[in-house]
């Protein structure tokens, strides 16, 4: 019993050992630094014509100074920007239909993000897709 209360506090002491010795402290990342969007709908419209919907999860990057907890609490901001860019120009990729078109809502939500939170968004990650469809779908690029 003694033997596994020793093992079992070795790290503990080691860990303060080193501590002790003036070893230096490890500066703690910038962790949370983000702020992720609940998925939105973009629509997939090709000649004016809605083709599919695909769900898509964005991850807004802050600078490290930012109050991200104060950028959380406006998500459905950011969210309403996006939803609104997305309907006034579709993100459709001109490769399939079951996809958005990355560099385009990147760019799109990085646009909306600064208009929002201003130099505190730094950029944008999609962490997610999911399209409603996947069979059914005309071959890209549709032709009118």
């Amino acid at each position: 019993m003694l033997r596994r209360t020793l093992l079992a506090a070795l790290p503990t002491l080691a860990a303060g050992a080193a501590h002790a010795a003036g070893a230096p402290a490890e500066k703690p990342a910038a962790i949370g630094q983000y702020v992720d969007l609940s998925p939105v709908a973009a629509p997939i419209v090709v000649n004016g014509r809605l083709i599919n919907y695909v769900f898509v999860t964005v991850r807004l990057l802050l600078t490290a100074s930012a109050d991200a907890a104060k950028w959380r609490s406006r998500e459905p901001y950011f969210r309403d920007a996006l939803v609104r860019a997305v309907h006034r120009a579709p993100v459709t990729s001109d490769k399939t239909y079951v996809a958005v078109d990355e560099a385009k809502l990147k760019a799109v939500m990085l646009r909306e993000a600064q208009a929002i939170a201003g130099r505190d968004v730094t950029g944008v990650a999609i962490t997610a897709q999911a399209p409603k469809r996947s069979t059914g779908l005309p071959s890209p690029p549709l032709k009118p």
